[in-house]
């Protein structure tokens, strides 16, 4: 089977590049900030292998002698691997830029046992801090993170935008850019949080997939046009890409396809959090809309639901509205959160609309929060 992995350069993300582009000597070692702590945590937590992937140019040439950089570079390996850092594979280039050699990145000589089936380079990342390493990601078929220090606001969404140009935005798989490795261990522990759940029973057959840290991009189709209506509001507020595909016997009634979508949703989204290791667990948001709604929401293991909210139409478009509680009784229940919710106005489709939206933005503080701090929000260790 593939395995996933990184392949990581050397100076300039691993190691500050000095001024002369050469680290050849034991006093130019300076490692960037957060390296040991959170590519650490990167591999602690997740399945990556590394493959360092370097250009040394000139390396056995008296520009760039070999009794220099082996000490420095031994050490630079020997002090990651005391952190538990260790590189399955140490690929260096040795040419200089004019020679045009097919070893060295960006292009993929090195790197062949890689692109001939021993990698799933689709979910494997280059990492590195110059632009060749994003056009190595290109070449390779996987996706890019570029460390780049100057990544600030709007800069950092300009400097990937034009990555993305550059490259062919049909040819890479995508580009991250950060400022630093604190970012790269959010941003790869919160791809991981994504869940897939299928339940099939006599009444309905369901499947939903959540990707936590999406684009709040949504697919449902439940067979109820305003339940979907609510479903996708609940995905763009909280920015989790949600998919849910819902075969119900809604010939009997819709009854079992509200309820059981909620039970199927929460038991994906309770997969995604996983421990709540780096989440804040907490989440509140004041009234919103014209309609005035309030969510809290508590992820901690205790499922509850508190409902003070009154609807006077029996449905609205082929919803009931007797149903709304039970939906969100059924969802705390089988994601075990504690949920209280109330709702006031005059307009019902307004008033269901701004629950889900406050669901929504509750849960999106309460699973925001630095996942790379790997601490779960409890005195008492763990949540079950």
């Amino acid at each position: 089977m593939a395995e996933r992995y990184l392949f990581i350069d050397r100076d300039g993300t691993l190691v500050e590049e000095p001024a002369d582009e050469q680290v050849d000597t034991f006093e130019k070692i300076r490692y960037l900030p957060g390296v040991f702590t959170h590519l650490g945590e990167i591999v602690r937590r997740l399945d990556y292998k590394l493959v360092m992937v370097t250009n040394q140019d000139g390396l056995g040439t008296p520009a760039n002698p070999e009794k220099r950089f082996w000490p420095v570079h031994t050490r630079i390996l020997e002090t990651l691997a005391g952190e538990g850092i260790i590189f399955e594979e140490v690929l260096i280039d040795r040419s200089f830029a004019h020679e045009g050699l097919d070893t060295r990145k960006p292009a993929t000589g090195l790197l062949q046992s890689y692109l001939n089936g021993k990698a799933d380079l689709g979910h494997s990342y280059v990492i590195g801090d110059r632009e060749s390493d994003m056009e190595l990601a290109r070449n390779l078929g996987c996706r890019g993170i570029r460390i780049w220090q100057k990544a600030e606001g709007k800069r950092r969404n300009e400097e990937e935008e034009r990555l993305k140009e550059k490259n062919g935005r049909g040819k890479i798989k995508g580009i991250r850019v950060v400022e630093k490795w604190e970012e790269v261990a959010d941003y790869l522990v919160r791809s991981e949080m994504n869940a897939e759940v299928h339940r099939k029973s006599r009444e309905t057959d369901i499947r939903v997939r959540v990707v936590l840290w999406g684009n709040g991009q949504s697919q449902i189709d439940t067979g109820i046009g305003f339940f979907d209506h609510m479903l996708d509001q609940l995905a763009r507020h909280s920015g989790a890409d949600i998919e849910i595909i819902v075969k119900g016997d809604l010939h009997v009634d819709e009854h079992h396809t509200v309820e059981d979508t909620a039970i199927v949703l929460g038991q994906a989204l309770r997969e995604a959090w996983g421990d709540l290791k780096g989440l804040q667990r907490f989440g509140f948001v004041l009234p919103m809309d014209d309609a005035r709604a309030q969510v809290s929401i508590d992820l901690g293991g205790r499922p509850y639901l508190k409902w003070d909210a009154v609807f006077k139409r029996e449905k609205i478009g082929e919803l009931p509205t007797e149903l709304l509680p039970h939906f969100f009784r059924s969802f705390a229940d089988a994601s075990r959160s504690t949920i209280h919710i109330s709702a006031t106005g005059k307009n019902e489709h307004h008033k269901a609309e701004a629950v889900f939206k406050a669901l929504a933005r509750a849960l999106r503080q309460a699973w925001s929060g630095s996942v790379s701090e790997n601490e779960i929000p409890t005195t008492k260790g763990m949540i079950d």
